[in-house]
């Protein structure tokens, strides 16, 4: 598990290191005008909100950084890009399947559930190739080609 969410985090960061800053920080594409960097900063805030809930077994996907030099240039987001991979790679697989709490806004304010370390781990995944799928469709109205054809595409997803 931990080996294939560390090679879909290793596409972004074959991203960043193929774009410049001002791709990078575009936020000229609608619907949603936000740039590549405030997707990959979201996505890696997401897994930085595991890895700060562990120690506590509470989770809160709302304590996120958002660091604006991360969404603005690829250098920040390359050096958060490595935390978040170096972080994945010492995790100790025993503790997977611990039990948590996860808490997030779903709307109406915070809520809390119970969960595991794993599952929470499968979900900053799958939340990570959505959100690298809207990069993608960023890449194509920019007229940028990806550097990677798998970006953004789920593993169950049917190819041509």
């Amino acid at each position: 598990m931990i080996e294939d969410i560390v090679k879909n985090l290793e596409k972004g960061k074959y991203l960043l290191e193929n774009i410049d800053d001002a791709i990078y920080s575009d936020k000229s594409i609608a619907p949603y005008f936000s740039s590549i960097g405030e997707h990959l900063r979201h996505v890696l805030d997401m897994f930085t909100c595991v890895f700060k809930g562990i120690e506590l077994n509470s989770i809160n996907l709302t304590d996120r950084d958002r660091n604006y030099n991360v969404e603005n240039y690829t250098n920040c987001g390359l050096e958060y890009f490595d935390k978040v991979i170096n972080q994945l790679k010492k995790i100790d697989t025993s503790q997977l399947s611990k039990r948590i709490q996860v808490i997030d806004d779903l709307g109406s304010g915070c809520c809390a559930v119970n969960s595991t370390y794993e599952a929470v781990l499968m979900q900053a995944h799958s939340h990570a190739i959505h959100h690298f799928a809207t990069v993608g469709y960023t890449m194509y109205a920019l007229k940028i080609c990806l550097p990677i054809d798998s970006f953004g595409v789920n593993a169950t997803t049917p190819h041509k």
